[in-house]
């Protein structure tokens, strides 16, 4: 399939949801995302962030609208291969981490998924290769530390094979050291990528495609350096960016994530 004719990865149409007590949490929200994408989800806390993607792999589903995930809406007969391909809804969490290893919780994923062991291995060695962690394949999760055990909770997604990848703050908790690191392994990987975060220097170093939402609607999207010098959209959204960081350090630390 030509990349003209391909599915979007991700493409939400109209969608309103609102929860049980009447409050509308998504507002009309068209959203359409190609594979390969890296696109930033910002918006003020309660801005409808974390419940847009909740619709991404059917946890939650629209009162009207339209979800689907690389052409397949999100509904009860596909959800199970639209859970395949959406990871990483839960990975900011290193605490899910319960087997006796790093390579039994790595392996959970691919072995539930009734394939073989040669390829359970191999994709348990590819994963903890992309987060840098196959040295500790055998220690036990409890025994890392927190910056470890969110690369291991990566891994176990990447485990999976997903094509798309959620993310809501997976700067948050981490050190500077461990926070430059995640980021350079999360700037490798080819698999399309939402990135849900309040830091906003991670996300220009990780994202080129940024989307504001505030009040279950998107009000802003376009290229993620021009959306954050837009300082009176940034105020009317609650976004402020840290002190001295402006366009020059925004492409700075953009190139040294990314290698060049």
């Amino acid at each position: 399939m030509t990349a003209a004719a391909r599915p979007p990865a991700v493409d939400l149409r109209d969608v309103h949801f609102a929860y049980p007590d009447g409050h509308p949490a998504l507002d009309g929200v068209t959203l359409r995302v190609e594979a390969g994408e890296r696109v930033a989800v910002l918006g003020p806390n309660g801005a409808g962030k974390s419940t847009l993607c909740l619709h991404l792999n059917g946890i939650l589903r629209p009162r009207s609208g339209a979800v689907t995930i690389g052409g397949l809406p999100v509904t009860g007969r596909d959800l199970t291969e639209i859970r395949r391909r959406v990871g990483g809804l839960v990975f900011q969490d290193p605490d899910q981490l319960f087997l006796p290893t790093v390579r039994h919780d790595v392996a959970f994923g691919p072995a539930n998924l009734g394939l073989p062991p040669d390829e359970v291995d191999r994709r348990v060695a590819t994963a903890l290769d992309q987060v840098g962690m196959r040295e500790f394949a055998d220690r036990p999760p409890h025994h890392l530390s927190f910056g470890q055990r969110k690369r291991v909770a990566a891994a176990t997604v990447l485990a999976m094979d997903p094509e798309v990848l959620v993310l809501d703050e997976p700067s948050s908790n981490l050190d500077p050291r461990a926070r430059r690191e995640f980021g350079a392994i999360l700037a490798k990987l080819e698999q399309t990528l939402l990135l849900v975060t309040h830091d906003l220097p991670y996300a220009v170093e990780l994202c080129d495609r940024a989307v504001v939402i505030d009040a279950g609607r998107v009000v802003a999207d376009g290229p993620i350096v021009e959306l954050l010098a837009d300082e009176a959209l940034l105020a009317r959204h609650a976004l402020e960016l840290p002190a001295g960081f402006g366009l020059g350090s925004m492409l700075a630390a953009r190139a040294a994530v990314r290698g060049g």
